[in-house]
C-alpha cells in the first residue's frame, strides 16, 4: 500500500468545517477526533457533527474515538458516515466484538494504543483489525510535541504484522510534521495524522503533498 495522509480537523476552524475539509481535498482521509472529557481531558465533537461532515466532503472520514465505552458507541459512527472507526483498547471491554461490529457495518476497524500501552499483549487480536493506531503523544489535545520513545513501538508493531503475514495499516497520530514523518515512515508507519502541521500551513493542500513526499522518499515507495 502507499503512504496516506489524514489531516486532523481538531486543528481546523470548527466554525468552517466544510470549508476546512475542502482545503485538504488531496488528503487520503479526514481524521476526526471524538473526545468525551472522560477518557481524555477534553471535549470535542460527536456523532451529529460526523454525520454532517460526511455529507459535506467526499474524503472518507477516519473517526478516532477517545471516549469511554466505545463498545456501545463505535457502530453508530459507521452509521453516521465514518469509513474507519478507531477505538482505544484501554477503554474497550470487548475489542474483538467491537471490531467485528464495525466491520459488519462496512467500515474499517482500528485499535488505538496510548504511548505507554505495549502492542505485544494484543498480538492475537491483530487478525480482527484493519489498522493499528499508535499514539505518538498523550491523547486529548492537538499541537503536542512528538514523543520519540514511540518510534520503537512502531517498528515492533510492523515486525509483528510481518511475522503473521497481516496486511494491516499502521497509523500514527501526534506531533506529525515535516521534521518527524520520515523516521516514522522508516519504522513502518503507513498512515499519518497531521493536524497543526497541515492547518497552520499557508497552503494546507501543499503541506499534505509535502508530507506524503517526505514519507515516500524515506521508504522508497
Amino acid at each position: 500500500m502507499g503512504i496516506q495522509i489524514a489531516p486532523s480537523i481538531l486543528s481546523a476552524d470548527f466554525a468552517r468545517l466544510a470549508d476546512e475539509a475542502t482545503a485538504v481535498s488531496n488528503a487520503d482521509w479526514l481524521h476526526v477526533d471524538v473526545m468525551d472529557n472522560h477518557f481524555v481531558p477534553n471535549l470535542t465533537l460527536g456523532m451529529p457533527v460526523v454525520e454532517s461532515l460526511a455529507k459535506a466532503t467526499s474524503t472518507p472520514l477516519d473517526c478516532h474515538l477517545m471516549i469511554e465505552d466505545p463498545d456501545r458507541w463505535a457502530p453508530g459512527y459507521v452509521e453516521a458516515g465514518a469509513a474507519s472507526v478507531t477505538f482505544h483498547v484501554e477503554a474497550c471491554r470487548a475489542p474483538i466484538r467491537t471490531a467485528r461490529e464495525i466491520r459488519a457495518k462496512g467500515a474499517r476497524a482500528a485499535m488505538a494504543l496510548r504511548p505507554a500501552t505495549p502492542i505485544e499483549p494484543y498480538e492475537d487480536l491483530l487478525s480482527e483489525l484493519d489498522m493499528i493506531l499508535i499514539m505518538t503523544v498523550e491523547p486529548g489535545f492537538g499541537g503536542q510535541k512528538f514523543l520519540d520513545v514511540c518510534v520503537p513501538k512502531i517498528r515492533r508493531t510492523r515486525q509483528l504484522l510481518d511475522k503473521h503475514g497481516l496486511d494491516l495499516w499502521i497509523e500514527i497520530d501526534g506531533g506529525v510534521s515535516a521534521d518527524t514523518i520520515e523516521r516514522c515512515a522508516e519504522a513502518g508507519a503507513d498512515v499519518f495524522v497531521a493536524g497543526s502541521a497541515v492547518y497552520a500551513a499557508d497552503d494546507p493542500n501543499a503541506m499534505v503533498e509535502q508530507l506524503r513526499g517526505l514519507a515516500e522518499q524515506a521508504t522508497g515507495r
